[in-house]
């Protein structure tokens, strides 16, 4: 008997991945948890019936939130990470030797448990010295800083259910205060390709672009998210993603990346036509 996973994506679309065994399955007190093995895309986390990360395509998504803006800050040293408790932004930030602390707020527990057993690349440096880890809700941690982190990473999951609150005119604003004076957010902005999406991405961007000075939106492409089209934000009080780049300080770090380069960087940028419209109808 052939077993599947389905992700829904509209009332019309669903992507569909061949399980061999399913690894582990409990209901938390946010959600549900799922990891499977699958044969094409190896591991799979899903919370809710939606995924998470893979493990072969993941590398895109950590890369390029958190290289991005590594790339165009010249002096991070505090980072806050809210969300992303199967540890791949943590692994990512962990490979720069500048920075000093990693906060991660990350509201359910049993999510970082089942990482750690079953998605041991992604987790595997959670247990760094600089990492300290909160299990607590994002919007509430976040209302008690000022001026504390010179990065703040949203990868929270959809604006639906237990995350919808990490994308709130409140919470955007809470992370403008809780950044230094020339801080940088990114977050993850969703799909802008299937209606509903969009909408939301719309709402999200209209609320960054009131807090922030810059904002600015960039794109990836991450086969097992919706549509295979993913946005994120990039908000700042003083540095622009492409005028602030530099890239020859970033290449002499010397790190070996599977999709982010300087050059992708600039390019992630330009946004297709109908993406440009929708985020100006809301700017």
């Amino acid at each position: 008997m052939e077993l599947w996973f389905s992700e829904n994506h509209t009332e019309d679309v669903k992507l569909s991945l061949r399980v061999n065994r399913q690894l582990y399955s409990k209901q938390s007190d946010y959600q549900r948890i799922d990891v499977f093995d699958t044969p094409e895309f190896g591991r799979v986390l899903a919370l809710d019936g939606n995924i998470m990360l893979t493990e072969r395509d993941e590398f895109i998504y950590d890369e390029m939130i958190v290289h991005v803006p590594m790339a165009v800050h010249p002096d991070i040293t505090k980072v806050l990470v809210i969300g992303a408790g199967d540890g791949g932004v943590v692994r990512e930030l962990t490979r720069y030797e500048q920075i000093r602390r990693i906060d991660l707020v990350e509201m359910d527990e049993l999510v970082v448990e089942a990482c750690r057993q079953y998605l041991t690349d992604n987790a595997c440096r959670l247990d760094d010295e600089r990492v300290h880890i909160y299990f607590e809700n994002g919007l509430k941690f976040i209302r008690r800083c000022e001026e504390e982190y010179d990065l703040i990473i949203v990868d929270s999951n959809d604006p639906f259910g237990p995350s919808e609150g990490l994308f709130t005119r409140e919470f955007y604003g809470n992370c403008y205060k809780a950044l230094k004076k020339d801080g940088i957010m990114v977050n993850q902005q969703g799909s802008p390709f299937y209606a509903e999406d969009a909408h939301a991405m719309q709402r999200s961007h209209k609320r960054i672009a009131s807090t922030f000075p810059i904002s600015r939106v960039y794109q990836a492409h991450i086969p097992t998210y919706a549509a295979g089209y993913w946005l994120f934000g990039f908000a700042s009080k003083k540095f622009h993603p492409i005028d602030d780049l530099d890239s020859a300080a970033w290449n002499a770090h010397h790190l070996r990346t599977r999709y982010y380069t300087t050059r992708l960087h600039i390019g992630a940028f330009y946004l297709p036509a109908f993406l440009e419209r929708m985020l100006e109808e809301v700017e």
